[in-house]
């Protein structure tokens, strides 16, 4: 952490506009709102930004973003807006054009609109314990894996192996009870916070040295799937799981094409 000075974090938000399994995702309504609005919300109320920016390729998600109290201060060019686009073309040409126009922060942290019940204090904690931290460049969300990579096979033709063959020979992974494995934790989608160095010195989002954040509950669920989308509908509707609050009057009755 550098100094004792507040440091400086920027919230950064990638809402493109193409996704195919679940059409508009990030502008869906859920609960009343569109899906980024809840992100969008918690990054707000969570207090730790200077400033919360949109990453979109779309007018009208730019409209929908802007209205629940993002900044958009630009469109990200389509040749870094496809499905398979890394996050680093996007991250590096937001945080680049905005250095350029005199904005510029220590650190930043990615949220993305597909976990909409990462709260507020879900952030705060995160942010405290990455400035807590010595020695890292970032810090990654995990949960602990539900499928276990010890028990995964690579196929070929008719014969399989596995995909981590370095279990003991007399008792391999494979063959082994889910808790006689080690703990393996799997990244979900809800935050990663890093030093805006690490972007600019090795071109990547996370460094080399990653901490873990453990989520807690529904904090790292991430809608993918059309399934997603309907458990996230149940979860809401039987009070299983949280949204944050949205004070801000929601955006209906306006059609909205990508």
């Amino acid at each position: 952490m550098p100094g004792n000075d507040p440091v400086s974090v920027v919230a950064l938000i990638p809402a493109r506009s193409g996704s195919k399994r679940v059409p508009d995702k990030n502008i869906r309504p859920l609960a009343g709102h569109p899906l980024i609005a809840y992100t969008i919300s918690a990054a707000r109320a969570s207090g730790v930004f200077s400033d919360v920016i949109v990453s979109t390729d779309s007018d009208p998600y730019a409209e929908i973003a802007q209205h629940y109290g993002a900044k958009v201060p630009f469109l990200r060019p389509q040749e870094i807006a496809g499905a398979t686009s890394p996050d680093i073309e996007w991250v590096e040409y937001t945080l680049a054009r905005l250095q350029s126009e005199g904005s510029s922060w220590q650190a930043f942290s990615i949220l993305r609109p597909t976990s909409p019940f990462r709260l507020p204090e879900t952030i705060r904690r995160a942010l405290n314990e990455f400035l807590a931290e010595e020695g890292v460049d970032s810090l990654r969300a995990v949960e602990k894996c539900e499928q276990h990579p010890g028990k995964m096979w690579i196929v070929r033709g008719r014969r399989m192996l596995p995909l981590l063959p370095i279990g003991p020979a007399e008792q391999p992974w494979h063959s082994s009870q889910y808790a006689a494995l080690p703990e393996v934790y799997v990244q979900n989608a809800s935050l990663e916070i890093a030093w805006t160095r690490v972007v600019f010195e090795t071109r990547t989002i996370a460094g080399h040295v990653v901490m873990p954040f453990f989520t807690r509950g529904y904090e790292g669920f991430d809608v993918n799937q059309p399934y997603d989308w309907r458990l996230a509908e149940e979860l809401v509707r039987t009070a299983q799981a949280a949204l944050p609050p949205v004070h801000i009057e929601a955006f209906l009755n306006r059609t909205v094409v990508s």
